[in-house]
């Protein structure tokens, strides 16, 4: 709401549906159009995000982008092991830790800025293994691919990861 006004320029491109006037969103109807090439802008609690997510999944192409009040995943998880093809080092990524954090203590420069999932900075490419995906930066078909992953917030759903690093 403190954007309104900003906002109003555009017009008829805009909705807005404040939950005390107008009732919760209506996910169906507002996204219907998100097609191809469409991007969704959401904030909100995370039940409300999680539902824009599995919605935009839905229709290939479409990106959606999230503020969050706290970030969407956490380093809880089990241990596992990743392979820094580039530098040769193999380190284990314990829970309470994330993988960013892991590389940089073995001295690897990575960059990164939010270290919440939320803005693509850290995005590194895997080499081996299956990755927990935790950001809100990658599309459905992008995670599916498994080609990449955000290293501040994402862990593995293999015991072993390789990334080129």
């Amino acid at each position: 709401m403190a954007f309104l006004d900003e906002l109003a320029r555009y017009g008829d491109r805009v909705h807005v549906y404040p939950e005390d006037e107008q009732g919760l969103l209506p996910l169906s109807t507002a996204l219907r159009c998100a097609d191809n090439g469409t991007r969704v802008y959401c904030c909100g609690p995370e039940l409300l995000l999680d539902a824009v997510r599995r919605h935009v999944d839905e229709r290939p192409g479409s990106t959606v982008h999230f503020e969050r009040f706290s970030p969407a995943g956490d380093a809880v998880g089990e241990a596992f092991e990743v392979r820094l093809a580039r530098s040769g080092h193999t380190l284990t990524v314990p829970p309470g830790k994330s993988i960013l954090e892991v590389v940089e203590e073995a001295g690897v420069e990575v960059l990164s800025s939010c270290r919440t999932g939320t803005c693509g900075t850290c995005e590194t490419a895997v080499l081996g293994g299956i990755p927990d995906h935790r950001d809100d930066v990658l599309s459905a078909d992008e995670r599916e691919s498994g080609d990449v992953m955000m290293i501040c917030t994402s862990r593995s759903l293999t015991p072993h990861l390789a990334l080129d690093l």
